[in-house]
Parts: C-alpha cells; sequence; structure tokens
C-alpha cells in the first residue's frame, strides 16, 4: 500500500523539491498553496512527469486557522492515514524589530508558527493510531543565530524550533518521530533576483534529499535537528 505525504507550501523550493523526492521514492502526495495558479501548474506537471503517483493539491491560506482546518478537513477525507507531514509553509519579510511595520511580526508568526502548530494538531488523529509516523518541521538557520535585518522572522523561526521539541518530547512514546530542519540559504522565491554565484547557495533538492535521509532510517533512530549550510557559511 502507498505511503502519504502532506507538504504545506509545496509548489515552490525547498517544499516543491521535497514533493516531488518522496513522489520518486512512492509516496502519494498533497501539497497546499496560497496562490491557485502555482497549484494548477504543479497539476499540470505532476500528469506528465509522475503519472502514477497521486496529488492533491488544495488552496489554502495557512496563516488562517479557519483555513487550515478547511485543509486538514479535506485531507482527512481524501485519506485515512499519514505517514509523513512537513510543515514547510513560511514567509520571509525582512526588517528590524526597531524599524519593521506595525503587524510584520503577526503576519510572520501567524504563517511560520501557527500554520505548523494548528496543521500538527488537526492531521495528528491520522497519524498517532498507527504509532509511527514522521514530522518535519521548516525552521532555519534563524532558529539558532539572530542577524540583522532578521527581525520578526528571525523570532518566528525561534519559536518553531521550540514547538519541533515540545512536539517531539510528547509524541515520541506514540512511535511518531519529529525532525526540526535548520537550512541555511537556500535557492528559492526568497532568494530570486540573489546576485550570487549559484554555489553560493544550496539548490532546494540537497535540502529534499538530506530530509529523506532522515526519514529512512530505522525505526529506532530519529535525527532530531537537521543543520544544513552552504559550503561557504552562512550569507
Amino acid at each position: 500500500m502507498s505511503k502519504n505525504v502532506l507538504v504545506s507550501g509545496g509548489t515552490k523550493g525547498i517544499g516543491r523539491a521535497v514533493a516531488e523526492l518522496f513522489a520518486r521514492q512512492g509516496f502519494e502526495v498533497c501539497v497546499c498553496a496560497r496562490n491557485a495558479g502555482d497549484l494548477e501548474a504543479m497539476r499540470a506537471y505532476w500528469a506528465t512527469h509522475f503519472p502514477e503517483r497521486g496529488l492533491l493539491a488544495l488552496q489554502a491560506d495557512l496563516s488562517r486557522k479557519a483555513e487550515v482546518a478547511a485543509f486538514a478537513a479535506k485531507v482527512a477525507a481524501h485519506w485515512e492515514r499519514l505517514d509523513v507531514l512537513v510543515n514547510n509553509a513560511g514567509v520571509f519579510l525582512s526588517g528590524a524589530i526597531t524599524r519593521e511595520a506595525d503587524g510584520t511580526l503577526e503576519a510572520q508568526i501567524e504563517t511560520n508558527l501557527y500554520s505548523a502548530y494548528y496543521l500538527t494538531r488537526a492531521v495528528l488523529p491520522l497519524i498517532l493510531p498507527y504509532k509511527k509516523g514522521h514530522i518535519f518541521n521548516m525552521c532555519s538557520i534563524a532558529s539558532i543565530a539572530a542577524y540583522p535585518h532578521g527581525g520578526s522572522y528571525t523570532i518566528s523561526k525561534f519559536a518553531l524550533l521550540g514547538f519541533s521539541k515540545v512536539l517531539r518530547e510528547e509524541t515520541k512514546p506514540q512511535g511518531i518521530k519529529v525532525t526540526a530542519v535548520l537550512p541555511g540559504a537556500t535557492w528559492s522565491d526568497s532568494w530570486r533576483g540573489a546576485d550570487f554565484p549559484h554555489e553560493r547557495l544550496m539548490d532546494a533538492n540537497d535540502v529534499a534529499r538530506a530530509i529523506w535521509g532522515c526519514y529512512d532510517l530505522s525505526d529506532a533512530a530519529v535525527v532530531e535537528e537537521l543543520l544544513i549550510r552552504p559550503q561557504l557559511g552562512d550569507l
């Protein structure tokens, strides 16, 4: 029987790379995104490149609690079991705490932290009964190191790492693995147009392969935190 993976924010960047890698490994895939055009483009690509793998692509703004609940309900109506959850949805708004616009903290907390919290709680009933599963939370180098103009983004990512640690402690007796993924600079929409040599930033596929490596361990082992940086270090 095929296994199932849910990747929030799965139409671009790291999320897209993770979705495609798991599909190549035989998983059925569910993704969500806010942009309907991105979802339609992914469906078309999937039909050509992964015709043997199911894709459930749903529009949802996970910064909104009600939309998280509606999305999770659709997933539960489609699947009885979820094997892997990748909380990847996020937003980066650069700025200093002392100068960023009012509402910047709320916007990033809602997308980067609350989305993972509420989605995880909503889909755990599809994971817990089977005493096995893996949850990946897409944290960041910003989860462990503050930097100029990181502002509220850094606050949200520190909080997401804290959520990951608590979730790990609460769910490990039930056989659920939790991995916090802390990637450094990776080519994605956040870095689109940046004037760096391509090799200066990581490729999203590198992060996806590292995530698969964490998943592809025996039941006796778990990678609690995956820290991955560009070879030449942080930018």
